[in-house]
């Protein structure tokens, strides 16, 4: 898969009954996009493995799906903690000011004023809003000068996002330093 970006929509993580189905855990916003794909290209370590989508439905935050092929309890097995990819072409559009994480995390964050905080390391969700894990760079190897930000991804506090050149540009809130 090199040089291709790829995200990974859901995880196999059970069997659903004795029909071959299997029960999904959706990673991506929009469960229903599954509906969307013919073929499922699954993957643990180094096994990949394609297989036609026979239906999905849904069963309470579970996808279930159900493969051509794939026909009974022992079968359906076998395919527990798949994770499900796509590469990025398949992915669904995004509205205004809305990010693929991928692309949001190695960002470099800098304030209004230009200081530079550091960089996106990782991303909290949290249900309101996602907070962006900002990591300043260790330049002195001196572990007590790294400095971790909180950032809340809101508009009041972040003001613009250039993925491109890999930067964004925050007002701090009161208190948020």
């Amino acid at each position: 898969m090199g040089g291709i970006t790829i995200f990974c929509i859901g995880k196999i993580v059970n069997t659903q009954g004795i029909k071959g189905e299997v029960r999904a855990l959706a990673t991506t916003f929009d469960a229903t996009r599954f509906e969307l794909l013919e073929y499922a290209n699954l993957y643990k370590n180094d096994d990949k493995i394609t297989l036609k989508i026979e239906r999905v439905r849904y069963y309470k935050n579970f996808v279930i799906l159900k493969f051509y092929g794939v026909n009974s309890l022992n079968e359906s097995e076998k395919l527990r903690n798949y994770e499900i990819l796509i590469p990025r072409e398949e992915a669904l559009p995004l509205g205004e000011n809305e990010y693929y994480q991928i692309d949001l995390l190695g960002i470099e964050v800098f304030t209004s004023s230009g200081e530079r905080l550091g960089e996106i390391t990782d991303i909290i969700e949290t249900g309101a809003n996602d907070v962006y894990v900002v990591k300043s760079r260790n330049d002195n190897n001196d572990k007590n000068n790294k400095k971790e930000f909180l950032i809340p991804a809101i508009k009041e506090c972040v003001k613009t996002v250039d993925i491109e050149n890999k930067k964004m540009l925050i007002e701090p809130l009161e208190g948020l330093f």
